[in-house]
């Protein structure tokens, strides 16, 4: 029997030890090598000195080009029964031709977090307003929202972003699925294992800084924050590491304010298990964030803000605190580095999130039966959706032709 074929189109080569949106593209993968798929990836972006060895997990690669009918030939070569687009803008540009050549073929958006909700917010912090209706239902809310539409099923990461989509656009259920990260918890020789309170110092912040929200928690961090919590801890040092770091906040390091910049950690996890709390001041941003479950997986207490908090776990107190203004988020980031049993009692609330939230078995059986519910009645699901039919209709009678007219222009060029 012939083992069943995925193909990922995804945005960029997933590198899983600089962003969160890479660790769950490899969430996404290994939970499919688990499920016995021949998964091949395909992108059009350039390799990376970072990306994972895909070929070594097994997994074939293939470089793919915009506007061109080489995808065709592959896409009819592989024939893949699910595809699974990495972020709108792929779907954009390829789901096209998926539902031409492979219509057969269940075609899942992994959302990451919803792009216009992001921008939304940030576009509120730089003017200082509020996040208005005029912000949200921009463009690319209507590209993104075209994009579930015209696919079987959207992944979306946080249930908060599941309510925005099911009550403000009243996207049906039926298309999208939440799916965060599927994560284990540690076990109880893993935490006796952890650095205990008392071998831990200093403070941490860590992300990808082509992630606009991080270089911001940042930038906040030193102009607002640390100077209160360094007034009144003058032997901590706060500890700023992530991925792609710009000259902006190079010159941030000052080893007298002990704030010191490194850069690139080799290893997340690694970092921030050595640390005492970890600090995250967010001002915009969607989805969930890979620090914070990063941070919990190896016991270490987080400060954020609502914003940085939201979608993660609703239903239960933080691994640490939540507060939005900076003289209050200083005060409690104080308090939890101070205090040994406040900061024992946040650990163990990380370790409840994680298993109440993020549970890898969970999730991966929730995922496992919602694709094989759809692929039985994929027609069905498909007539259901007759906004997604005219959506996919349109997209066929433009898209289509735009690629087109641009393919035969590349051929015609000497």
């Amino acid at each position: 029997m012939s083992r069943r074929k995925l193909l990922v189109i995804g945005y960029v080569w997933p590198e899983p030890k600089s962003s969160a949106a890479g660790a769950r593209m490899m969430q996404l993968l290994e939970f499919f090598l688990a499920e016995d798929y021949s998964i091949t990836f395909a992108t059009t972006a350039a390799k990376t000195e970072f990306m994972t060895d895909l070929p070594s997990l097994g997994i074939a690669t293939e470089k793919i080009e915009l506007n061109n009918e080489s995808f065709d030939l592959f896409l009819k070569k592989i024939s893949p029964e699910i595809v699974i687009f990495d972020r709108f803008m792929m779907e954009e540009q390829f789901g096209w031709r998926v539902a031409e050549v492979v219509p057969n073929a269940l075609r899942i958006l992994d959302t990451e977090d919803l792009h216009f909700y992001r921008k939304a917010r940030q576009k509120a912090v730089k003017s200082g307003a509020e996040v208005t209706s005029s912000l949200i239902y921009s463009d690319t809310a209507k590209r993104e929202i075209a994009s579930i539409y015209r696919c079987d099923l959207s992944l979306i990461i946080s249930e908060a972003e599941m309510q925005l989509l099911q009550s403000t656009f009243k996207v049906p259920g039926e298309l999208l699925f939440y799916l965060p990260f599927m994560l284990s918890t540690p076990s109880e020789a893993e935490v006796e294992a952890l650095p205990a309170f008392s071998a831990r110092k200093d403070f941490i912040s860590i992300g990808n800084f082509l992630h606009e929200p991080n270089k911001d928690a940042v930038l906040r961090l030193k102009k607002d924050i640390w100077p209160l919590i360094r007034e009144r801890l003058p032997e901590a040092k706060m500890h700023i590491f992530g991925a792609y770091i710009p000259q902006q906040i190079l010159q941030l390091h000052n080893e007298k304010e002990g704030f010191v910049v490194y850069g690139r950690a080799e290893s997340a996890k690694g970092v921030i298990k050595n640390a005492r709390v970890l600090l995250a001041p967010l001002q915009f941003g969607a989805g969930i964030k890979g620090k914070f479950t990063d941070a919990m997986q190896v016991g270490t207490p987080s400060v954020t803000t609502n914003l940085g908090a939201e979608g993660m776990a609703p239903q239960l107190p933080w691994s640490g605190f939540v507060e939005d203004d900076p003289q209050n988020f200083a005060d409690v980031a104080i308090k939890l580095y101070s205090e040994e049993r406040l900061w024992l009692e946040a650990q163990q609330n990380g370790f409840r999130i994680l298993k109440e939230y993020f549970s890898e078995a969970i999730h991966r059986e929730r995922f496992r039966r919602k694709i094989q519910h759809i692929r039985e009645k994929l027609q069905a699901h498909r007539q259901e959706n007759f906004t997604g039919q005219m959506l996919q209709h349109h997209s066929l009678a433009s898209t289509k032709y735009l690629s087109k007219y641009i393919e035969a222009k590349n051929k015609d060029r000497p």
